[in-house]
């Protein structure tokens, strides 16, 4: 019993961690009939989340381009979160043959978590980008 509950929990906040709230990503979802559109609405759903942290990231990099060491920093740290985001993906989907393991929701799944981890990182640069708001 309690095994089924942490299964039903985790599958639960799966589902939770995978949802999107562009209207882009909700309208394409409701037309795709079929798995490989919902791999593509995920796919252009990371896209256009990834587009929005490359804008973020050159303003972030032009309004820290007084400082060499500050940008420096920024691209460092930058380095880092991709590698994170990389090691995140590859831990929660360890098998080695992915597709085998997971099925055909498995391109849709790492798209949406791809997507919701760089919703995050957008928000911590974010922050970062206050500091040269002055």
């Amino acid at each position: 019993m309690k095994r089924y509950l942490a299964v039903v929990l985790f599958l639960a906040f799966s589902l939770s961690c995978f949802a999107q709230d562009s209207k882009e990503y909700l309208a394409c979802n409701q037309k795709a009939k079929a798995q490989p559109e919902l791999n593509e609405c995920a796919r252009q759903e990371a896209d256009r989340v990834d587009a929005k942290l490359n804008s973020l990231y050159k303003q972030l990099l032009a309004k820290a381009a007084s400082d060499p060491n500050d940008t420096a920093k920024i691209k460092g740290a930058e380095r880092a979160w991709v590698a994170y985001r990389d090691a995140y993906i590859e831990a929660m989907y360890p098998a080695a043959d992915k597709q085998a393991e997971y099925g055909s929701e498995y391109l849709m799944d790492v798209a949406l978590l791809t997507a919701k981890l760089t919703q995050q990182h957008i928000a911590d640069l974010q922050e970062l980008l206050k500091q040269y708001q002055n």
